[in-house]
């Protein structure tokens, strides 16, 4: 190994166990208990019978136990916690997009990570799935410290093959390869490029194969977006280029009905987006580069809490 590939390697080690010391923090301080409360596991399992107490369920009464010992007695149940969780991660070419001290890639590492982390300190399974417009890497399920920092590592450091995205291809195959019910985490900035003539042939596409993973799986989808990406500042001629396809295009961003336009062009995007994701049943939450998304998470488990309870 040269000098270089050891400089490389040093640096790897280096960020894998920066992340996974603040990672294994947030988790103990931030989340504790947030990520357990927030799923459900697969099942539910007879442990024992006790005697009645005060504000149990009529409905557990065990009558046979109770008609045998004089007194009552309840069924004691415990949820089978242990879950599957998959982390499908967008690492296409928009993702290294910034306007501040993160890009997109960045962020969705470090909410990956986390992700993992908690899943690990639970018990859970966890995968991997890295995608851009083709499948960039899979790791099936699996436990253990060991395997939650490789995919830490794949996270940050996997070199893609290609820029483009390819969002319903990649649910397709996590539809083919994930046949036992998970909780799939599906991170991306959702910037869906166009398909031949038809604008919308992509979208349909997505939401499409996004039905059906619904059906088949527990499904979140997480989107990351940059401020610039809403909201366009003032900084005179700009020389827009789609990172992805290398087009690109002047514009005047001192204009204001430009800005104005940019805005609105953006917001509408973004909502009707977001809201052809509820109807479908799917729970969502985004945040920005420059947002806290450490909160984010913390609203969205809350969120499902509430919901289980």
């Amino acid at each position: 190994m040269n000098e270089l590939d050891q400089d490389f390697t040093r640096e790897i080690l280096r960020k894998v166990r920066q992340i996974e010391i603040s990672s294994n923090r947030l988790v103990s301080e931030a989340l504790a208990g947030s990520y357990h409360s927030a799923f459900k596991g697969q099942g539910i399992d007879f442990e024992e019978v006790r005697e009645y107490q005060a504000g149990d369920e009529v409905r557990s009464i065990d009558w046979n136990v109770t008609a045998k010992m004089g007194s009552p007695f309840v069924k004691q149940y415990r949820e089978e916690r242990e879950l599957t969780i998959l982390l499908a991660i967008d690492v296409s070419e928009s993702g290294s997009f910034g306007s501040v001290n993160r890009s997109k890639r960045e962020r969705l590492a470090e909410l990956g990570a986390l992700l993992a982390f908690a899943a690990n300190r639970n018990g859970d399974k966890v995968g991997l799935l890295l995608f851009s417009d083709q499948i960039e890497k899979y790791l099936p399920p699996a436990k253990g410290q060991k395997h939650v920092l490789r995919i830490l590592r794949e996270i940050l450091f996997h070199p893609n093959q290609s820029s483009g995205t390819n969002l319903h291809a990649s649910l397709r195959f996590i539809n083919h390869v994930q046949r036992r019910r998970a909780v799939v985490f599906f991170l991306s900035d959702f910037m869906i490029p166009q398909e031949g003539k038809d604008e919308h042939l992509s979208e349909e596409l997505f939401f499409k194969e996004l039905s059906y993973t619904k059906r088949k799986h527990d499904l979140v989808c997480a989107q990351i977006y940059d401020p610039c990406e809403r909201e366009i500042p003032n900084a005179g001629l700009v020389m827009l280029e789609d990172s992805e396809t290398g087009k690109k295009r002047l514009v005047n961003s001192s204009s204001k009905q430009f800005r104005k336009q940019f805005y609105e062009i953006a917001e509408e995007s973004q909502q009707r987006f977001m809201q052809n994701l509820r109807k479908k049943g799917v729970d969502t939450f985004s945040f920005s580069t420059n947002s806290d998304y450490i909160r984010s998470l913390k609203e969205f488990f809350s969120m499902r809490q509430k919901r289980r309870n």
